[in-house]
């Protein structure tokens, strides 16, 4: 190599290639320490809110947006770092076409939704809701999407928009519901002595109301036999319980009172 591809060689090291990787190593220091700052930030406006027994959704939701801000406030300086303005980047967002603008659509109205529901207050975290065909308990109300522990334990997050717009059933609000269930009898059973047998041993169950009382009748009458209906009430923590042993106490009065066992019969027409 000889003197003059030497010097190019260093001057391109010196002008270019130096003060950017200069600028890489701040970007970098930047983040960590950025990064560093928020999680102090968001401890001490999480801490904050706990000492003055801020609801847990409104805390939950206030602390995100604390994050999602400083975060936004944090890559804005590091571009700023690499010398790119910010009225630039506006532009380019701009002019990146209908897709962008369709997805921050998507996103504007998941915001949006979430700041109703946290103000209008349908559910708070803790809540078992239905919402969007997705059943489970309430675990967070995120800036964008409200997040649910479902009965098989799976998380499942779902879209603001797609929770405000859906029917919402909350099934905590009350301070109790209702299990509904239905006991199939044999022909010739006489479904007064079993609705005697049933009440008491449903009235036993551990968690089951003693008022309001649990409800048992005959429904209807079905091609096997009577059907009962049998509804007691619980809290909604001891739903899965009651509906369980109830089923087993259906089973167990069945059993014990020699009852045969329903059989479908099929009528048919000859000719």
């Amino acid at each position: 190599m000889n003197p003059q591809q030497i010097d190019t060689v260093t001057n391109f090291l010196q002008v270019h290639a130096l003060p950017f990787a200069w600028r890489i190593l701040g970007a970098l220091a930047l983040w960590i320490v950025g990064g560093w700052v928020i999680r102090i930030f968001v401890r001490l406006a999480n801490n904050a809110m706990a000492i003055r027994h801020v609801d847990k959704t409104l805390a939950s939701y206030g602390v995100a947006t604390v994050r999602v801000g400083l975060r936004v406030i944090l890559c804005i300086a590091i571009l700023g770092v690499f010398g790119i303005e910010t009225t630039s980047l506006a532009a380019l967002l701009a002019a990146a076409g209908i897709a962008i603008g369709t997805a921050w659509s998507g996103l504007l109205s998941n915001f949006a939704a979430g700041v109703f529901l946290v103000v209008l207050r349908p559910f708070k975290v803790g809540d078992v809701i239905q919402a969007a065909g997705v059943t489970g308990e309430v675990r967070d109300i995120g800036l964008f999407l409200t997040a649910l522990n479902t009965g098989e334990n799976l998380r499942t997050f779902i879209g603001n928009s797609r929770v405000l717009s859906d029917t919402i059933v909350n099934y905590t609000t009350n301070g109790y519901r209702r299990v509904e269930l239905r006991a199939q009898l044999a022909y010739g059973v006489d479904p007064h002595d079993a609705i005697a047998r049933l009440g008491p041993r449903v009235a036993q169950i551990p968690n089951v109301l003693a008022d309001p009382a649990p409800q048992i009748a005959i429904q209807e009458f079905s091609g096997a036999g009577p059907v009962l209906a049998v509804r007691p009430y619980c809290a909604t923590e001891h739903y899965q319980q009651v509906f369980f042993d109830t089923n087993a106490a259906i089973a167990d009065v069945q059993a014990d009172a020699g009852y045969p066992v329903p059989a479908t019969y099929q009528v048919t027409r000859n000719g």
